[in-house]
């Protein structure tokens, strides 16, 4: 019984690391994929390294790179969120 314990706990242990190891591209992917999915519209998501993260400035949604990085989400206003598609190359033409 002891060593099933034992056992289980080390599996708990590694999961948990395989997890703060995750790529942050990757996890900021799974994130905005969920957030997508529940409807959340004008948002952006930022890799920020741990030290660099401020109170009042986002919430941090993720931890990535072993702990390094975080992912903050924050809400943007509409035109700031038409400025980064535009940005991004996704906005639509402007007709004439």
């Amino acid at each position: 019984m002891r060593t099933l314990v034992t056992v289980a706990g080390l599996l708990l242990v590694l999961a948990v690391c395989a997890q703060a190891a995750k790529p942050c591209e990757e996890l900021k992917d799974e994130i905005a994929k969920k957030m997508d999915g529940n409807g959340v519209k004008s948002y952006s998501l930022d890799i920020v390294p741990t030290e660099k993260v401020k109170d009042g400035e986002g919430k941090v949604v993720g931890s990535c790179d072993g702990g390094t990085k975080k992912i903050v989400y924050s809400k943007t206003t509409t035109s700031s969120a038409k400025q980064e598609a535009a940005a991004s190359g996704s906005a639509e033409p402007k007709k004439p």
